[in-house]
């Protein structure tokens, strides 16, 4: 009778991780928000307007790394390269069907580059509240080893909920 009506609670905790390997410091993320690129669309037949979005095509993508202390980690994702981070998390689950709560794995698999370092400030006895800002340009979510998100801006991959919106535009390009 296990996995009925599953309550997803909150986040236990992270870690991050940078090219396969390393651990980043302690930090606080904020995921990015995806949002589709739009064309009004109006005209006879058309009660008004309709912000139309354009399959595939999403706006920039953020991702922000909040630091408690200014750190060679910092520095080193300001380099003009891509950076491959690796978000690792266990997600709490409580399972009403067994009365059990259990954890749920959550990775975010992201390739970014730098866009902006604040090194933050010095106070005594408190953190630098130094950020590190990425622009996204792939990202994938994986929830209990299913992959629910792919977005891949260089590769025509935009594949959310089990279905690529890019793969006939890819066809239709002969890719």
């Amino acid at each position: 009778m296990g996995n009925i009506n599953p309550v997803r609670d909150k986040l236990i905790n992270f870690e991050v991780f940078i090219a396969g390997g390393r651990k980043l410091g302690m930090a606080d993320i904020t995921l990015p928000t995806i949002e589709y690129m739009t064309a009004i669309l109006s005209g006879a037949g058309v009660g008004g307007e309709i912000e139309m979005p354009t399959p595939g095509q999403t706006s920039s993508m953020e991702l922000e790394i909040n630091w408690r202390t200014l750190n060679e980690d910092t520095t080193k994702l300001l380099a003009m390269k891509a950076h491959d981070l690796e978000i690792r998390g266990s997600s709490e689950l409580y399972d009403a069907g067994t009365g059990e709560i259990k954890s749920e794995a959550i990775k975010i698999n992201v390739r970014t580059l730098p866009k902006k370092g604040d090194s933050g400030s010095f106070k005594p006895a408190d953190h630098t509240d130094t950020k590190s800002t990425l622009e996204i340009i792939y990202i994938k979510e994986t929830i209990a080893g299913k992959v629910v998100l792919e977005i891949d801006k260089l590769n025509y991959i935009c594949f959310v909920d089990g279905v690529d919106y890019l793969a006939s535009v890819k066809s239709d390009l002969g890719l």
